[in-house]
């Protein structure tokens, strides 16, 4: 169909109204599908490495701390290009691309033997899986306009919560494969299948549906409204038309994209996220390891424990985005979470001894530093749309993943040496502290409100 996109003409609301319902039901679901796998495969090294450390003695907390964050070396060298490929290209091409490439990869950890094949296909996973994560953020920009896309990033985001209680469920069936237990005073060794471990079937259990999915990605997610068969003309029309004019009220709108990259305000966004996704990733990729050893909890335990923080994220993401787009106002709901996710980690870090009280402290600490993700992905639109937008996504999101490099690394190398998580924790805390305060303290012009209409306050 052909459709026209002139900045500010009227929009039918029946058939916007139309339209986004559509939309909603038909790529939500998907996008939110991909970005589980996605986040599992990542992640689910927190859980596999309680068995995979036992059957390899080599990977102490210290390797697999920064094989887990060698994945994010890999994510930034794609990240922007990716970003680019899906505002100008195809963001379902691209995307299946991301996702076959990352579920071969994903299986293939089941395969390592030594810490540099870790290494090495930690780094490939990372460099597969680059520019998924901001090309969907660009993505949502060709479909939801400026006073749903907050909601429509919550939907998308509360994906990872529930991906961190989807993972653990299955890898507490798999995990004890092939491992040896006590039961009643009497050793039990659970058999292999087809000669793999629990830990090896994680792996390729969750690298499977990766490639699978990849294809139904390019068969089901149109690029754009004018390129879905169901919707109708006059909604594809409307949904443009409305897409049209929030570019058009964007003063910054045409930025060059190398004017976007070195914007200051760019910038500092990168170095805030930096700072959270150091203590969010430290908190999932340890987590298990830390239950297991202050409290000497078994397998089974852990796996449930661990699922416990993504009941308050869940509520929290949605809460945001819900909030953040009914009053208009994006910094501090960007802002608080993380300052009282900070707080929730360093009394995490100073309890000991109390269980309940351990997990309580991490679930709030979790919930903090996921909430604000919704209103904090809107910041870039409020000055930046087109190209420019989509590159300064990027660039925000490879910057800020370099945290996901640090936070593991840093609580493994901070363990093996001191024998303890603690030190490791507070200094996560203080970055996610001062990213907060970064968020608080940035000057944000003229956001758009829930109502389409601009607003001075951010």
């Amino acid at each position: 169909m052909s459709i026209s996109t002139t900045p500010g003409s009227p929009a039918s609301p029946p058939a916007l109204a139309a339209a986004l319902t559509k939309a909603y039901l038909r790529l939500m679901p998907l996008l939110f599908l991909c970005y589980v796998i996605a986040y599992v495969d990542r992640t689910n090294v927190g859980i596999a490495k309680l068995t995979m450390a036992k059957d390899m003695p080599a990977f102490t907390n210290d390797v697999i701390g920064f094989g887990a964050g060698i994945f994010f070396l890999g994510y930034f060298l794609l990240e922007i290009p990716g970003s680019i490929i899906v505002e100008r290209w195809s963001a379902r091409k691209w995307i299946c691309r991301i996702m076959v490439t990352w579920g071969i990869c994903a299986a293939l950890t089941a395969f390592v033997t030594t810490p540099l094949q870790f290494y090495a296909v930690r780094f490939l996973l990372g460099l597969a899986e680059a520019g998924f994560f901001p090309g969907i953020i660009v993505y949502l920009t060709h479909w939801f306009p400026a006073k749903e896309r907050a909601r429509a990033l919550s939907i998308f985001l509360v994906a990872s919560p529930i991906a961190m209680i989807i993972g653990p469920a299955l890898s507490r069936l798999l995990l004890p494969i092939g491992t040896e237990a006590l039961v009643d005073g009497v050793a039990v060794v659970q058999p292999r299948w087809a000669g793999l471990s629990g830990w090896q079937l994680i792996y390729i259990a969750w690298g499977i549906p990766a490639v699978i999915i990849g294809f139904l990605v390019l068969e089901l997610m149109p690029d754009r409204p004018r390129d879905a068969t169901w919707l109708t003309a006059a909604e594809a029309q409307a949904l443009e038309d409305q897409l049209a004019a929030d570019a058009h009220r964007q003063k910054a709108a045409h930025m060059p994209v190398w004017q976007a990259l070195t914007n200051r305000r760019v910038l500092l966004l990168a170095a805030a996220y930096f700072g959270i996704v150091t203590a969010n990733y430290g908190i999932e990729f340890f987590l298990p390891s830390i239950l297991e050893k202050t409290y000497n909890l078994k397998l089974e335990q852990v796996t449930w424990l661990v699922m416990l923080p993504s009941v308050l994220v869940m509520a929290g993401q949605i809460f945001v985005g819900w909030n953040s787009d009914r009053t208009g106002e994006r910094r501090w709901h960007a802002s608080l979470p993380v300052f009282v996710g900070a707080a929730a980690l360093v009394a995490a870090a100073l309890v000991r001894g109390n269980l309940p009280l351990t997990v309580a402290c991490f679930v709030v600490a979790a919930a903090g530093m996921k909430a604000y993700m919704p209103a904090f992905w809107a910041l870039p639109n409020l000055f930046l749309a087109s190209t420019a937008a989509a590159g300064s996504v990027g660039l925000i999101n490879s910057i800020g993943n370099l945290g996901g490099f640090l936070g593991p690394t840093l609580l493994g190398f901070v363990e093996k040496r001191t024998g303890s998580f603690t030190i490791g924790l507070l200094i996560t805390a203080l970055t996610a502290t001062l990213s907060a305060c970064l968020i608080a303290s940035l000057p944000f012009a003229q956001p758009v409100r829930g109502d389409g209409e601009n607003d001075a306050r951010a």
